[in-house]
């Protein structure tokens, strides 16, 4: 019988990203989890939070999308639970209502302070020393620019 190793699963680049995908969400959620936050509205607040240092709040869903590479199909539904649960604060642009702009609330600016130390307990967590865990940083970001130019 021939022998296909190219398609063997531990051959592959792709499971081997999904699983360490997995496992990296699955550390955040008892870190989160006290903040009200599931994973990806974590994200949705990294983004917000640091367009808030730079002065560019508020931003467009579309930025969000573009920033975090998901459709508005997946990040409305979010937006959505986030502004319930007062974190954001979401309206359309008086010049053109088809634009939706995110605003941080007091809340949600309020929840950067304590959300400060999941990026120091996900390194201690991660067992990686800290040029490690850049290195691989780099090198997926790298990998990411190939792929969506």
């Amino acid at each position: 019988m021939k022998k296909y190793p190219q398609l063997h699963l531990d051959n592959q680049v792709c499971f081997s990203v999904y699983s360490l995908h997995r496992r990296i969400t699955q550390s955040y959620q008892p870190l989160l989890k006290p903040l009200g936050l599931t994973y990806p509205q974590y994200l949705v607040m990294l983004v917000l939070w640091q367009a808030a240092e730079e002065a560019q709040l508020p931003v467009t869903v579309t930025f969000l999308c573009q920033r975090l590479m998901l459709d508005t199909g997946t990040v409305t539904p979010l937006l959505k639970r986030m502004e319930q649960a007062g974190l954001v604060d979401r309206r359309r642009a008086d010049r053109d209502e088809r634009v939706v702009l995110v605003q941080l609330t007091e809340n949600g600016l309020a929840l950067r302070e304590a959300a400060s130390t999941v990026p120091v307990a996900m390194a201690c967590n991660s067992g990686l020393d800290l040029k490690e865990a850049f290195g691989f940083r780099d090198t997926i970001k790298r990998w990411l620019q190939r792929w969506v130019g």
